[in-house]
């Protein structure tokens, strides 16, 4: 299962919505933020975004917006999946347990995967787990659990940026890892979202 730019029907109609109030939310059309963000000081996309927030109270999804727009040739879209999955799991390693969860995605039924830069979602109405490499040739977990139904989970200690329902963590070690046991709490997540 390779992840598209697929989305949930709650994500694209979220989408759809932002888009359709854009004007109405930030008081201007995306054209004229995208001049407003050529005197921005920063360069950096996340400085950009701090910068919008800061200057003119835009939110995040909405300077995404901006930044988006504004450099629609430099950086990778959130729906342009294969590039962002490419940029995110180069390590292969970490690519292999990305395969293995979505070998255990693929059996639980009205999964849908979504790439986003800095993790990879899995939701069905709402996302209910979500994982990400780390050094190493690892992968950290988050599933919408409660930690304590398996030894195995620990409760997330650092905020993530993926939903705040995932707090419960696990980090694997390798493809061996997602095993049986991480197929069955991956199902259970999946049946609370």
């Amino acid at each position: 299962m390779k992840s598209g730019a697929v989305l949930t029907e709650r994500q694209q109609k979220w989408f759809a919505t932002v888009e359709a109030n854009f004007e109405k939310a930030t008081g201007r059309p995306v054209a004229v933020w995208v001049d407003i963000l050529k005197g921005c000081p920063e360069t950096r996309p996340r400085a950009q975004a701090a910068w919008l927030k800061a200057t003119h109270g835009i939110g995040a999804n909405h300077a995404a917006h901006i930044l988006n727009a504004a450099r629609p040739d430099e950086a990778m879209g959130w729906d342009d999946a294969e590039a962002l999955r490419a940029a995110l799991w180069a390590e292969p390693r970490s690519l292999a347990i990305l395969e293995a969860i979505e070998r255990a995605a693929a059996g639980v039924d009205g999964v849908i995967p979504g790439q986003r830069k800095g993790y990879t979602a899995f939701s069905r109405a709402v996302q209910f787990a979500a994982t990400r490499p780390l050094k190493g040739g690892r992968a950290l977990l988050g599933l919408k659990l409660d930690p304590s139904v398996s030894p195995r989970l620990s409760e997330a200690v650092r905020r993530e940026s993926w939903s705040e329902r995932l707090i419960a963590v696990v980090v694997l070690d390798g493809p061996g890892a997602v095993n049986a046991e991480i197929g069955r709490l991956f199902a259970q997540a999946a049946d609370n979202g």
